[in-house]
């Protein structure tokens, strides 16, 4: 198994030409940051973790966390540790608002900085992953005594922070949930229920663990209009912060997963002993609202996650590619088996997890960007066409680059042949711990009915339509370069097909457009994956980058070749499935 690299020059390359650091740094609010304070944020980051962090990846696998008698959990050999190493450098905090003790770095800069972690670690980098999502529910929702108190030390990473909405019987139904919130006098509550699926539940990295709750409280009303959120603490905290006694909140077991070893998803049982003390996060019975701003958050750091374990498995292949012998490439010398990176059938599947990766990760860095305008764009239509960018393109992050994530691991294993099946070699836990992708935060069906059903008709489709304009004007720059020419043809294709199935869906009915919702996200992100793939290369050319550019050209040109040629042929399944389906229901799945 190789040793990890962390990708740095990649991530940093892909802020300046994919992301527009430049533009985004011009925001009155990161005046005091540049460019090369950035650069040198990014490449520190990528020593830390990859010296720190990287190591423990495969026992993180291998040996996994335990649950231990007193319920407690232990994590995987040096997780605590360098947990306690990442806290005191500063790494998580980089990205909080400055008020609270964060850095007031863009969303965009710490995106890169958790992108670095992820592929170094990917089990390990959850728990900071849903510390932010209870650090934005805070932030918007929270008192100012609730921000004041937990924000500096979730903030810092000294406490975590988790989700705690799915139960047994509700699954993605969230409204479906029983876990119920009785008021005490003092102005607190009494949370008392069970809740599965929760990662890092329980662990003993941070001083403390801040779990947000989702119940009903007496006589609410049913579904998601009764559903409220709340703080429900593993110690209960002092209003200087002090901890003291364990509150009534139990790790009752660990799930023994597919993969993610490393990460503890545990079921959590809060009031055993009479209930947990917990208090309201925003307004009562406004729980979903206070969901979604963990939610879209954690939607975008799931997408990441498809980026990083890919990108784990495309540098393992990758010198595993170089390092195996077998059998004589075209043009080789005879006498001896040539490196299998010479095979074109290699160098084809490398290439498509290398320009997957690169459109991916250039995906989700434009939306965080996005929420960068939308929370500091100077005027009222900046900060609204950063929402409304951001909101199309979170669904598009979050399933397009899962979905691929199982698919690049899988070619990972390919690669290697019989040894990645093998799971000595390591090819294997990629594939497994990219698998959960797809179905945590919102499966990705639900992504693709959000897409369809909200983000497409937003501004009755102004939102869509102004990114296939800006889409369009990629295409006829393409046209002009004289290394890009050949793309501009794919891209335009792609994006007369998107353009008419976005024209079907905004004329559809609601349930018309659901049969077809996958198919058309797949090819909306296809297209806007192969666009900003061309842009990027264009901006390199610009900048006059070499070999940057010609590597970036390369990239784009592929893609544009193996996956944007594609989008064409999906626009049936967006317009046709609704009557197989119907057809199916009757004829292939009766009971």
């Amino acid at each position: 198994m190789t040793d990890f690299r962390a990708p740095s020059t990649e991530i940093f390359s892909l802020l300046r030409h994919a992301a527009d650091l430049d533009g985004v740094l011009a925001l009155p609010a990161f005046a005091g940051v540049d460019e090369a304070t950035v650069e040198g944020l990014v490449a520190e980051a990528g020593r830390f973790f990859e010296e720190v962090l990287a190591p423990l990846n495969r026992d993180s696998d291998v040996v996994g966390t335990v649950r231990r008698d007193d319920g407690g959990v232990s994590t995987a050999p040096g997780f605590a540790d360098a947990y306690r190493r990442m806290v005191d450098a500063g790494w998580m905090s980089i990205g909080g608002p400055v008020a609270y003790g964060g850095g007031g770095f863009p969303s965009v800069v710490n995106l890169a900085v958790h992108d670095l972690m992820a592929s170094a670690c990917l089990s390990f980098s959850l728990c900071p992953t849903l510390t932010g999502g209870s650090i934005d529910a805070l932030s918007e929702f929270g008192t100012e005594e609730q921000r004041e108190v937990y924000l500096p030390r979730l903030i810092s990473a000294e406490w975590s922070g988790t989700m705690n909405m799915t139960e047994p019987e509700a699954g993605s139904d969230v409204g479906a949930l029983t876990t119920r919130a009785l008021p005490n006098d003092d102005g607190s509550w009494r949370i008392t229920g069970q809740k599965i699926f929760i990662s890092w539940g329980e662990h003993d990295m941070a001083d403390n663990i801040v779990h947000m709750v989702l119940a009903r409280t007496p006589d609410s009303p049913p579904g998601t209009k009764g559903i409220s959120l709340f703080l429900v603490p593993k110690y209960l905290v002092g209003d200087d912060g002090t901890l003291g006694e364990h509150n009534d909140v139990r790790c009752v077991s660990l799930e023994h997963k597919l993969g993610l070893h490393g990460s503890p998803t545990a079921v959590m049982a809060f009031g055993d002993e009479g209930g947990a003390t917990g208090w309201l996060v925003g307004e009562e019975h406004g729980g979903m609202r206070a969901m979604f701003a963990m939610m879209n958050s954690a939607r975008l750091a799931v997408g990441l996650e498809g980026v990083a374990i890919a990108e784990r498995a495309y540098q393992q292949a990758l010198a595993f590619a170089h390092e195996r012998r077998q059998g004589q490439a075209p043009g080789a010398e005879p006498g001896s088996p040539s490196p299998i990176v010479e095979h074109p059938d290699v160098q084809r599947m490398l290439l498509d997890m290398a320009s997957c990766i690169a459109a991916m990760r250039g995906l989700c860095y434009r939306t965080a960007a996005a929420s960068d305008r939308t929370d500091h764009a100077e005027t009222a239509d900046q900060r609204r066409a950063g929402d409304h960018r951001a909101a199309l393109f979170t669904p598009l992050a979050k399933a397009w680059c899962t979905d691929l994530a199982c698919e690049l691991t899988s070619t990972g294993i390919q690669i290697h042949g019989g040894m990645g099946y093998v799971e000595e070699t390591g090819a294997a836990q990629h594939f497994r711990e990219a698998r959960i992708t797809p179905i945590y935060e919102g499966t990705n069906g639900i992504q693709a009915i959000d897409l369809v059903s909200r983000k497409v008709p937003l501004d009755d489709g102004a939102a869509v339509r102004a990114h296939l304009a800006e889409m369009r004007s990629v295409a006829t720059a393409a046209a002009a370069s004289p290394t890009l020419g050949g793309v501009a043809g794919h891209l335009t294709s792609a994006l007369d097909a998107v353009e008419e199935a976005t024209a079907w869906m905004l004329a559809a009915s609601p349930v018309d457009r659901l049969p077809g919702a996958t198919a058309y996200l797949e090819m909306l992100a296809v297209a806007t994956g192969g666009s900003i793939l061309i842009d990027t290369a264009l901006s390199a050319a610009d900048a006059d980058d070499g070999q940057e550019a010609e590597r970036r050209a390369t990239l784009a040109r592929f893609f544009a070749m193996n996956r944007l040629a594609a989008v064409v042929g999906r626009r049936p399944a967006v317009e046709g499935l609704g009557a197989v389906l119907a057809d199916g229901r009757t004829t292939v799945l009766a009971p």
